[in-house]
């Protein structure tokens, strides 16, 4: 899709992927304690899911809590845990609001139960809104879905539903936690870091990649059209043939 920015007429990603970098630090430049950077930070994403929205982004992935965020001291988690189980209570209203639509993706067994509850809850009172389109990274790590995926495949490889000759590169894509979202045609990582950490490894392909030295909570609007302006400027090859 086209659309006018800035006196421009660009092509809009479909789906953006973010990686969202920089709280500790933002909170730390300021003398403040690091979970003052993650309010923040969850502060920013409303803004910027609203920013895409208007922009004509269609599917948003962030990356809220890795499958390595674990090793942090236990403050850190226990409050991460906490601002996850209130963003996601608030975040049932905003998306019946703005007709937005919420999933989940990661192992969320390995989360207390309540924010498993929410989480479901979450997905079921959004599951008809068909507004943007928001997955939220949670207790995720590429290596681990990949994981789950060829478990998945074995199983029914065993029990006699899927022929091996049967898996091709759509069929692993369907056991992927991201099955049925397009593969994101831009990714956006905050704070000046150069490296996926087990984001998204298989769907992120073919992806265009945008790195910025802005910290996470000072992301906005304008960094966003940055990134798209980025991406217009690159010749899409797939296979040899531009696109």
């Amino acid at each position: 899709m086209k659309k006018e920015i800035n006196g421009q007429m660009l092509e809009i990603p479909e789906h953006v992927a973010f990686i969202l970098d920089g709280n500790g630090r933002w909170a730390k430049k300021r003398f403040l304690p690091r979970n003052a950077g993650h309010v923040e930070g969850a502060k920013t994403v409303e803004q910027v899911l609203s920013d895409a929205h208007d922009l004509g982004i269609k599917y948003v992935t962030m990356y809220a809590f890795s499958t390595e965020n674990w090793k942090r001291s236990q403050e850190e988690v226990g409050a991460l845990m906490k601002l996850l189980k209130n963003y996601l209570m608030d975040c049932i209203e905003r998306s019946a609001k703005n007709n937005m639509r919420v999933r989940v993706i990661g192992d969320i067994s390995a989360l207390d139960q309540e924010l498993q509850d929410r989480i479901l809850e979450l997905e079921e009172k959004s599951s008809a809104n068909t507004g943007l389109h928001f997955a939220i990274a949670l207790n995720y790590g590429g290596r681990d879905e990949l994981r789950r995926a060829v478990v998945k495949i074995a199983k029914e490889c065993k029990n006699g539903t899927l022929n091996p000759e049967e898996i091709t590169e759509d069929c692993i894509s369907t056991h992927l936690d991201t099955a049925g979202f397009p593969d994101p045609d831009l990714m956006i990582r905050t704070s000046g870091e150069v490296r996926l950490s087990n984001f998204l490894p298989w769907q992120l392909a073919y992806t265009e990649f945008y790195f910025t030295e802005v910290l996470w909570p000072d992301f906005d609007k304008e960094e966003l059209i940055n990134a798209i302006l980025y991406y217009n400027g690159k010749e899409r090859r797939f296979g040899g043939v531009l696109s």
